[in-house]
């Protein structure tokens, strides 16, 4: 079993480069994030076109959820996180697909920092965190996939100092991220490059693809049963080059079935 995540910055404008993705590395999961289209804008149509059952989550602009199964129907089994009624931002959706459970998240960017948004970076997490340890005792497979907005490890970031105020790699962002790993959540990106300095965002300013100065923001997190099954992971860093691409690229994991 293949899974990936992709944070498609806008899925209808990036729509013709997603379709090829798929057809070219056939993911038997996909988790989206950042749609930047409402429900009904979502292009439901072209993705079952391609072969994919869709549950989604959208919203206008910004933010936007979805997870893509191949030749199948995910089985939808939740939309956002408890805990924060007034929080309206869809950033959370959860489905049951071929045995596997699926969490899909796009975390809060938390930019200006220290500040409001940052705040709410924090609180997310702090919801994530508890919902992640709820689903980690069920003791089933269990994948927690997506754009965590947070940079691990100085290693996770080219160097520079331009990112030294910035949210992504303030010591609570990592701290939240270290509480995951530490509660018993697998990072595979690491886990199978042990060594390796990974990216898998580069900014769009700046030449920064050109100069591969990216970061590592993309994140797949697996459960204690879903971890014994892992075989690899990787980037699909080629998918950042093409026309019209994404700031990010694909991040996938392999599993023995």
């Amino acid at each position: 079993m293949k899974i990936a995540t992709f944070n498609i910055n806008g899925i209808n404008k990036r729509l013709e480069n997603l379709i090829a993705w798929l057809g070219e590395t056939k993911p038997d999961i996909v988790c989206l994030q950042e749609l930047k289209a409402t429900d009904r804008q979502f292009p439901r149509t072209a993705v079952e076109a391609a072969g994919y059952g869709a549950v989604w989550q959208g919203q206008s602009a910004w933010n936007g959820v979805a997870i893509l199964a191949r030749d199948s129907a995910p089985v939808l089994t939740r939309v956002g996180l408890d805990g924060d009624p007034s929080d309206n931002q869809a950033r959370y959706i959860e489905a049951a697909v071929s045995g596997v459970l699926v969490a899909c998240l796009y975390a809060p960017n938390g930019n200006p920092q220290p500040g409001p948004k940052f705040a709410y970076k924090l609180a997310w997490h702090e919801r994530m965190a508890e919902h992640a340890a709820e689903l980690f005792a069920l003791d089933l497979p269990v994948v927690l996939a997506g754009d965590y907005n947070i940079v691990p490890e100085p290693r996770d970031i080219y160097p520079t100092t331009s990112y030294d105020d910035n949210a992504l790699v303030q010591p609570e962002s990592r701290a939240a991220f270290r509480t995951l790993l530490d509660h018993g959540w697998l990072d595979a990106l690491r886990k199978t490059h042990p060594k390796e300095q990974l990216f898998t965002f580069w900014d769009y300013r700046r030449n920064r693809w050109q100069r591969d100065a990216g970061l590592r923001l993309d994140h797949m997190l697996l459960s204690r049963k879903l971890s014994r099954k892992l075989i690899g992971a990787g980037i699909d860093r080629e998918v950042r080059g093409m026309e019209g691409a994404s700031d990010h690229a694909p991040v996938w994991i392999t599993l023995r079935d």
